[in-house]
């Protein structure tokens, strides 16, 4: 009779250990959480540092708040974001970021695959070629704009008129042209800096998307006959698909965010102004805390939109490479 009693109150603990211990290959939940604790400090920092800012600016712009008539002040409702949308200022920014944005991304595309396709193949100092083509996205963006304002687009003793003057010189003409370039073609003087700045970042995508493709298709097709255009177009560039579409999105995400390059070259004047641009020009000059917050609202979800299509296509290149 003892036998029986023994094994119904051994029973639980057998149950206890059992259900502490789990299914066969899944953890336990005490030991889930010790693995997502060292995470904790990082995730509570990363929601402080970005997402209660952006919570406090929604709410601001939904905010009556003009720092220069401090007595106005309330719940304005979606009069800002009303504004926003039927300001002439803030729909020329607009356009001029799509403009800013789809120009630098497609030259630097461009650009970015043409190096690509050189380091791609095996040269003598190919190394030494590929650090110096890297250079330019490791310079800090404000230095990166300088350099061009004052080396590059100077009317006095920049590199631009200094070749013009040099160029004149050789057909024996002393009177070169000087053109103002920031004064005569300021976005696209905006757009140059940005570009040279911005194709090293495609040619490292693009160059990581050719060490991918699989050598031997290549090397059949040249077996085959396949001319080195035929090559590049029905091998080399399907296969590029995905990585182009990465490069262009991750550069547009970037690109439309860009103050640094706008405001040191140009100071946002002669159409320069992108969105970023306007928002420093609402808060700063303009004190409107609403409609700048209201602003930067609509920047932060045409960055999201961006981001979602960078994110799907990321994660459909993994899924192409998993199989």
């Amino acid at each position: 009779m003892s036998t029986p009693l023994i094994t119904t109150r051994s029973s639980p603990g057998v149950l206890r250990r059992a259900s502490a211990s789990g299914t066969p290959g899944a953890p336990p939940a005490r030991g889930a959480w010790a693995r997502r604790a060292p995470l904790l400090p990082a995730l509570i920092f990363m929601i402080v540092v970005t997402q209660l800012p952006f919570v406090g600016t929604l709410v601001i712009s939904f905010m009556r708040w003009n720092a220069l008539d401090p007595a106005d002040r309330g719940f304005g409702g979606l009069s800002n974001y009303r504004n926003a949308i039927t300001d002439p200022s803030l729909r020329s920014a607009i356009l001029t970021t799509v403009l800013l944005t789809a120009t630098v991304v497609l030259v630097s595309l461009l650009l970015g695959l043409g190096l690509a396709l050189l380091l791609d193949r095996r040269f003598f100092g190919r190394g030494v070629v590929r650090t110096m083509l890297i250079t330019p996205f490791l310079v800090v963006p404000v230095a990166s704009a300088l350099l061009w304002k004052h080396a590059i687009y100077n009317a006095t003793y920049g590199l631009l008129n200094g070749g013009l003057t040099w160029l004149w010189s050789i057909f024996g003409s002393s009177h070169a042209p000087q053109p103002d370039w920031l004064s005569n073609v300021p976005l696209i003087s905006v757009e140059a800096s940005l570009v040279w700045q911005w194709t090293p970042f495609m040619m490292l995508i693009l160059l990581a998307g050719l060490q991918s493709r699989p050598s031997d298709v290549v090397e059949a097709a040249r077996v085959d006959g396949a001319s080195t255009w035929q090559v590049f177009r029905y091998l080399t560039f399907p296969h590029l698909r995905r990585y182009l579409e990465l490069a262009a999105l991750l550069g547009s995400i970037y690109v439309v965010q860009n103050f640094d390059a706008v405001f040191t070259i140009t100071s946002g004047g002669l159409g320069t102004a992108n969105l970023p641009y306007a928002v420093y020009q609402t808060f700063y000059e303009g004190h409107d805390y609403g409609q700048a917050s209201a602003e930067g609202v609509i920047v932060v979800l045409c960055s999201i939109a961006i981001a979602t299509l960078a994110l799907r296509t990321v994660s459909s290149l993994f899924r192409e490479e998993s199989l």
